[in-house]
């Protein structure tokens, strides 16, 4: 009798003898124990001669693997044996042929009566080995079943460091539009008075015009004060990309990568538009085309104009200047340059300085590529306002044109934001460089 089957009819007549005294409600009797103590001994011998032959198939089925490792294929039943049980796979057969022709496929569908295979049962065949012919030049090659190793690195190309925004002031609105009020006319005429030395009133002019005050009136001056209202209208800044349902569920990092890629597009578009908008359309009115800034033209070299820019921005700003902004060429140019005269050193910090926020005349330089080079901007950054109505947001949709029916799905980023210059002249635009 096979082992397996010995294991299960003596496991079997063990359970037997249990079973009929549980049934009556009692203990085994000295000879069931005996009995049964009989059945469960033949039931280990019989499962150590099954083991024994199982490390066998074991040992046979290491050869073929080793056989398979070697790029050799085990000879069918059958053939005349050879030096060795395993040979070179034929060329002119596929991988698929040489499996179907194979001892090991044949094995495999002899279990089953007429070659019909019932849907619960277990398949698995031995291990055929075949050479590993990974060419990519043929149809037999095994190369195209070897998977790819997907490391999951995403190299982006990268985009530039923006800055602008931390610089100005932000604050949230609720409104479409945003309103401030700016001083156009500022009290000047304050002046000492003298004491009153008559009484008398105003005369009439001669002819039309204002009262003529009386000589040593004591009279004091009057002051002027002007004001404008201001409004800055929310702008949309927004962006799509089309992209297949398909791609968006079966890669999570298309989906992220699509995300980021928005939001950075749409926070570098609003640099530019905080600096450079022109105000048509819907683009923002930037800081450098912002009426009432100043201008600074360029005066000897690069440091002598930052200063008498610093200067205006002081005088006639009224406020105290908190960063300067410059293109990264520029900053390079700025740290190369060396007095006409003198021992070579460099004056900026120099290249081996530790200079973590770089300065010039007291002010931290702050690097943009969204200024134009040769062009500086000094001031008050707080002066500038950045009101955000609706911050980055993602959007997708299949309903854009026909992309319901072509399992295309739209990708939408926007943001709304407004913006304004409450005080122009704490800005000066400086051309740095001919």
């Amino acid at each position: 009798m096979d082992p397996k089957e010995k294991m299960r009819a003596e496991l079997k007549a063990a359970r037997d003898i249990a079973a009929k005294a549980e049934a009556e409600g009692r203990d085994l009797t000295p000879d069931e124990v005996a009995q049964a103590s009989t059945h469960i001994k033949a039931y280990e011998d019989a499962k150590a001669e099954f083991e024994k032959g199982q490390a066998s198939a074991d040992v046979k089925a290491a050869l073929d693997a080793i056989g398979f490792d070697l790029g050799l294929e085990r000879t069918p039943d059958g053939e005349k044996a050879k030096a060795d049980s395993y040979r070179q796979p034929t060329k002119l057969k596929s991988i698929g042929q040489m499996f179907i022709e194979s001892a090991e496929y044949k094995g495999l569908m002899g279990q089953f009566h007429g070659g019909q295979i019932n849907e619960k049962a277990r398949v698995q065949s031995q291990p055929m080995g075949v050479k590993a012919l990974i060419t990519g030049a043929s149809d037999t090659s095994r190369g195209a079943f070897v998977p790819t190793d997907v490391t999951g690195i995403l190299e982006l190309l990268g985009r530039r460091p923006l800055t602008l925004r931390d610089l100005i002031s932000v604050r949230q609105t609720e409104s479409d539009t945003v309103e401030f009020v700016q001083q156009t006319t500022q009290l000047s005429s304050a002046a000492p008075v003298p004491e009153a030395t008559t009484a008398a009133a105003p005369t009439a002019p001669g002819t039309a015009g204002a009262l003529v005050p009386a000589a040593g009136g004591g009279y004091k001056p009057e002051g002027t004060l002007a004001f404008q209202k201001v409004t800055a209208t929310v702008k949309t800044i927004a962006e799509w990309v089309p992209a297949t349902k398909r791609g968006l569920a079966d890669a999570k990092q298309l989906r992220g990568l699509i995300d980021d890629e928005l939001r950075a597009d749409l926070a570098e578009e609003e640099e530019d538009q905080i600096l450079n908008g022109d105000g048509t359309g819907e683009n923002l009115t930037g800081i450098l085309q912002t009426s009432g800034i100043q201008t600074q033209a360029l005066v000897t070299d690069m440091l002598t104009t930052i200063r008498k820019a610093k200067t205006k921005v002081r005088t006639v700003g009224r406020v105290i200047p908190n960063g300067i902004l410059m293109n990264p060429e520029d900053v390079e140019a700025l740290d190369l340059s060396k007095p006409t005269s003198g021992d070579g050193q460099f004056y900026g910090p120099g290249p081996f300085a530790n200079a973590n926020i770089p300065t010039v005349w007291g002010l931290p330089i702050v690097e943009s590529e969204a200024i134009a080079v040769k062009t500086a901007l000094i001031g008050d950054f707080s002066k500038a306002v950045l009101w955000d109505r609706e911050q980055a947001s993602i959007t997708a949709t299949d309903s854009h044109a026909d992309f319901f029916i072509r399992n295309l799905v739209a990708v939408l980023g926007e943001e709304r934001v407004a913006f304004g210059v409450t005080r122009p002249k704490a800005f000066v635009k400086a051309t740095i460089a001919s």
